[in-house]
C-alpha cells in the first residue's frame, strides 16, 4: 500500500479483532497497536507450537486477549459489547483447504456461523461505526478463466471455498436487511489473495512447508505446481483492511460492500516459480515433487484478482 496509515485517526480508537492469534490477525494487531489503537482480541489459542502471536508476545502488547470461540454467540456479543469497540475486524476462521476436507462440519460452523454471530453483534451494538469482514479470494466461480473483479459470480466447489461463499451471502443478506442508511455502522467484506510473510507456521501453505523442508533437508512436496496465485506480502492486505475500515468509519463507501486485495497481474506467479526461488535462495538442491492427492483436484489452476478498486483508496 503506497498510502501512509493515518496515525491521527487510529490513536485511541477502540478496536475488536477476531482471530488475533492467527497469522494475519497477529500482524493486524501489531500494526493497530503501532498506530495507537486500543485493541481487544478474541480467538482460539494458536494452532501450532510456534506462532507469531507467541514470538511477538502479543498477549503482553494487546489491551485484552480473550481465548474463546466465535461460534459462542453469547460470549462473543458480551465481549464486543464490553470492549466498547468503534471498529471490528473479523478474521477468525478455519482457513485451511485440507482441513476443510477432513472436517467440513467444523469448517462450515466456524466460518459461516462465526461470521453470522459477528454480523448479529455488529448490528445490535451502537458503539460500532465500521467493520471489515475478511473472507477469501477463493469465493469466485472458477468455471471461467478470468481476472476476477468484485462483481463477478461467486461459487465454491471445496468445503473451505464454499464456506467463504456462504459468508459472503450471509453478509449480503445482513447488509440489505439490517444495515440501511439509518444504521450508523458501515460494513464491507475483504477478499485477499495468497498471503506470505514472517510468522506463518501453518501446514499446507507453500512458504512454510518449503522452509520446513529446507531445514529438515527433505524433499519439497507441492501440489499443482502450474497453478497461478496472487501472491502478496501480509502487510499489504493488512494495511488495506486498516485503510478500508477508516474510510468506512467516515462513511466514504456506504454502497460499496466487497473489496479485492491483491497484487498487480505481473506478480501473479506459479507455485513452481515461488518454490524454485526459495530453493535457489537457500542454496539447496532440493527436488520438487508433485503431491498426488485427490483432495485438491477441485482447486482452481488460475486465480488472479482485479485490484483496481482497492488501488483507488491506496
Amino acid at each position: 500500500m503506497k498510502k501512509k496509515l493515518n496515525l491521527n485517526f487510529w490513536k485511541n480508537k477502540k478496536v475488536f479483532v477476531t482471530g488475533h492469534t492467527g497469522f494475519k490477525g497477529s500482524w493486524l494487531t501489531l500494526l493497530l497497536k503501532y498506530l495507537g489503537a486500543h485493541v481487544t482480541g478474541y480467538s482460539l489459542k494458536p494452532n501450532n507450537k510456534s506462532s507469531l502471536f507467541k514470538e511477538a508476545k502479543i498477549k503482553k502488547i494487546i489491551d485484552k486477549s480473550i481465548i474463546a470461540d466465535v461460534r459462542d454467540k453469547n460470549r462473543l456479543y458480551k465481549e464486543i459489547k464490553k470492549s466498547n469497540a468503534n471498529i471490528v475486524f473479523h478474521l477468525a476462521a478455519q482457513a485451511l483447504v485440507r482441513e476443510s476436507y477432513i472436517d467440513p462440519i467444523k469448517t462450515f460452523e466456524t466460518n459461516v456461523m462465526g461470521t453470522i454471530n459477528i454480523l448479529e453483534s455488529i448490528r445490535k451494538i451502537k458503539s460500532i461505526k465500521s467493520s471489515v469482514i475478511i473472507t477469501s479470494d477463493k469465493v469466485y466461480d472458477i468455471k471461467k478463466n478470468k481476472i476476477f473483479k468484485e462483481t463477478d459470480l461467486l461459487g465454491g466447489v471445496d468445503p473451505y471455498s464454499a464456506s467463504k461463499v456462504c459468508c459472503e451471502h450471509a453478509f449480503n443478506a445482513f447488509v440489505h436487511s439490517f444495515f440501511d442508511q439509518k444504521r450508523m455502522c458501515s460494513v464491507a467484506t475483504a477478499r485477499a489473495g495468497n498471503v506470505i510473510g514472517g510468522g506463518d507456521y501453518s501446514k499446507d501453505r507453500l512458504i512454510p512447508d518449503i522452509i520446513r523442508a529446507i531445514k529438515l533437508k527433505k524433499k519439497i512436496i507441492i501440489r499443482n505446481p502450474k497453478s497461478i496465485r496472487p501472491w502478496q506480502h501480509v502487510l499489504d492486505p493488512v494495511s488495506g483492511y486498516i485503510i478500508l475500515a477508516e474510510k468506512l468509519y467516515k462513511n466514504k463507501f456506504n454502497k460499496i460492500h466487497s473489496w479485492n486485495f491483491g497484487p498487480d497481474l505481473s506478480n501473479c506467479k506459479t507455485v513452481k516459480y515461488i518454490a524454485n526461488k526459495l530453493a535457489l535462495s537457500s542454496n539447496s538442491s532440493i527436488k520438487i515433487l508433485n503431491e498426488k492427492t485427490k483432495l485438491f483436484k477441485k482447486e482452481t489452476v488460475l486465480l488472479r484478482l482485479n485490484n483496481k478498486k482497492a488501488k483507488k483508496i491506496a
